[in-house]
């Protein structure tokens, strides 16, 4: 079955996150080195993983204005059309604040290392960009949330009080 391959392009790494089968669940995949000819690895990648779809994050200003960094994701995008020999399709989604919930899902984990953070912080960025992707496509009725019937550990957990 096709899955959906997102990108989260930096000027130093990317992150690779691929989706399940079902287009449900993002799961990170590599980080890359930023370099010359990373687009045919990407493209080497999306074959043996059988991508049906590209989801690149485009990384507007705060101010949804584009920048610097949205042209130089659009040259990589154009690079990566012609590895792909235009066979696939590649998407844009808004990325702002991607690499912030990356970030801070890392201290939730309690990943404090720098070197292990910036290891996988590229790959958690892209997870981001490819769930929050996932989600749009199914609306607002295909979110994933805990159904009330099902006994879950760490729903009967007693509420603390602050001190």
């Amino acid at each position: 079955m096709p899955r959906i391959l997102a990108i989260d392009h930096g000027t130093v790494r990317i992150g690779l996150a691929i989706s399940d089968e079902m287009e449900l669940t993002a799961s990170p995949l590599k980080t890359l080195e930023s370099k010359a000819d990373v687009e045919r690895e990407i493209a080497r990648i999306a074959r043996e993983k059988h991508i049906a779809r590209i989801v690149i994050g485009m990384p507007f200003l705060m101010s949804g204005n584009r920048g610097e960094a949205t042209e130089r994701v659009e040259k990589f995008a154009d690079r990566l059309g012609k590895a792909l020999q235009h066979e696939l399709p590649i998407e844009f989604v808004d990325e702002r604040l991607s690499s912030v919930e990356a970030e801070a899902s890392m201290s939730r984990a309690g990943i404090t290392d720098k070197r292990q953070r910036n290891e996988i912080v590229d790959q958690l960025a892209a997870v981001v960009i490819l769930q929050d992707y996932l989600n749009s496509q199914r609306g607002p009725a295909g979110f994933l949330l805990p159904d009330e019937t099902y006994d879950l550990e760490w729903t009967n957990e007693p509420k603390r009080r602050r001190k």
